[in-house]
């Protein structure tokens, strides 16, 4: 059952599933750590939106031996939600409604020859990452 506070990601996705690399629900086993988010199939290059009303807070990168893979992270007063693997057309202090672009999808196989390619979003509420499917209205599951 979908949260009272959903979040359209307004790119129609389905949840990447598993391959060789692992599998895209969130708390997926990677080795000794669980899976923190929750990985959407995307086209490199496609557009990807925020999910929410809210400022730009961090523009990072996703790896520190590869500086080309990068992340977008978006706040308001209830959430904080990066998504990972965006080639950014935002800057850090912006404000951007639900539905406003954040930049591009970047393709991983580069780095992870044969995955699907896919963003990777996170979500926290007060510091703790919660499983995104109980926020995201992404109806193309």
């Amino acid at each position: 059952m979908k949260n009272n506070e959903q979040m359209r990601l307004l790119i129609q996705q389905e949840n990447r599933k598993c391959d060789k690399f692992g599998c895209g629900q969130y708390g997926a086993s990677r080795g000794t750590r669980k899976h923190t988010g929750l990985d959407l199939v995307i086209e490199p290059e496609e557009n990807v939106f925020s999910p929410i009303d809210g400022k730009i807070t961090k523009i990072g990168y996703c790896y520190n031996d590869d500086l080309s893979y990068r992340y977008v992270e978006v706040t308001n007063s209830k959430f904080v939600i990066r998504v990972l693997y965006v080639d950014p057309l935002v800057d850090v202090g912006d404000w951007v409604k639900s539905g406003d672009y954040l930049g591009y999808g970047q393709s991983l196989q580069k780095r992870y020859k044969g995955i699907t390619d896919h963003i990777h979003v996170e979500i926290k509420i007060g510091g703790v990452f919660v499983d995104p499917e109980l926020y995201l209205d992404n109806d193309e599951k």
